[in-house]
């Protein structure tokens, strides 16, 4: 299994000298193109519109710059248009075409053990997709986070709920699938995903219900993926750490919560520039203000709950409310549930 599991990273290894700008792997341009002409594309022209030397794609340790990428997608679209393009693309992506991190996947014990693995590993792909598991309620919530057009939010919700259905032999279904934009056609990724669509939703990601998170994995295999985890962290200790404007002001809020001044002036003040840029630089990684002060709330309110000799209404003016009823409002919106039973339900470290 060592050298089946040396097989499927070969094309994953990370090469030197990227040179300091992001950078994504040829493997991910060779999937894209290879989707695109099942979809009946001239890929030739394609690459050539987009000024990309073909030659490039051929080094399975290449690496490109990120915008490669979308000048890739943008040039098909102007070739020849298609409605619902991450929906279709990723139909005509098969399991196994980011080897790396679909056997990691799919190896796993479980759904849920798989998408947490998914979630761990992500930065594998250059998706600029952050995914995020939030598991105290039910249905577990799989959020799709960070700077990513509606395109890649998509390409990504579909793989994940088709290949867990794979992998699952028809048994898995999602509760329903958000979105916050509007796709081209609404019908057809309801047909696709078998589950509703929530459009122009407050956040992007896939709702699966406890029971389909605990569904077994068909090829699950404890020591081909302790081999390929192996793999995938030695891959991932010589990639930059993913960071950016957005990271930096949510930190900061982490460390000003604790009865500190988190108004967006304030804050813009420290860091030497007007609210109105700081908006427009977090609107540049897909992020806003609101949303990263949320956030930083929730998470310092679930590390606060963990401390029992902190009662609820101390927890909420830990993380910056005045008074009790707005953060149980806030609370139930991120949990689906109050801080006190939250604190009573059995939860994975």
């Amino acid at each position: 299994m060592a050298g089946r599991a040396n097989s499927l990273t070969d094309r994953a290894k990370a090469p030197a000298g990227t040179g300091g700008s992001p950078t994504v792997p040829a493997n991910d341009l060779r999937v894209l193109l290879e989707a695109l002409s099942r979809l009946g594309y001239d890929v030739d022209s394609v690459v050539a519109a987009a000024g990309l030397p073909a030659i490039y794609l051929n080094d399975p340790d290449g690496r490109l710059p990120c915008e490669t990428y979308g000048a890739l997608v943008s040039c098909a679209q102007r070739q020849r248009f298609t409605p619902n393009l991450g929906l279709a693309l990723a139909q005509q992506t098969p399991l196994g075409a980011y080897p790396l991190l679909d056997y990691l996947v799919l190896t796993s014990e479980t759904v849920g053990a798989g998408v947490r693995r998914l979630a761990n590993y992500f930065r594998l792909v250059a998706s600029p997709v952050v995914i995020e598991v939030r598991d105290a309620a039910d249905p577990v919530r799989v959020l799709l986070l960070g700077a990513a057009a509606p395109f890649s939010v998509e390409y990504t919700a579909v793989l994940i709920v088709r290949n867990l259905r794979d992998e699952t032999d028809g048994r898995f279904a999602a509760a329903h699938v958000s979105f916050k934009h509007t796709p081209d056609d609404r019908a057809a990724f309801e047909r696709a995903l078998g589950c509703p669509l929530h459009t122009s939703d407050g956040w992007n990601g896939v709702s699966i219900p406890r029971d389909a998170w605990q569904l077994p994995l068909r090829r699950r295999d404890p020591i081909l993926r302790q081999v390929l985890e192996e793999q995938a962290d030695g891959v991932l200790a010589r990639l930059p750490a993913r960071r950016g404007f957005a990271f930096d002001v949510r930190h900061a809020l982490m460390t000003r919560l604790e009865g500190g001044d988190t108004r967006i002036e304030r804050l813009a003040r420290e860091l030497a520039m007007s609210p109105r840029t700081l908006q427009r630089k977090l609107a540049n990684e897909g992020a806003s203000y609101q949303d990263l002060l949320d956030a930083a709330r929730r998470e310092a309110a679930v590390t606060l709950l963990a401390q029992p000799a902190l009662s609820a209404a101390e927890v909420a003016y830990m993380v910056g409310y005045s008074e009790p009823a707005p953060f149980h409002r806030a609370f139930k919106r991120w949990f689906g549930t109050t801080p006190e039973l939250f604190r009573r339900q059995p939860r994975q470290a």
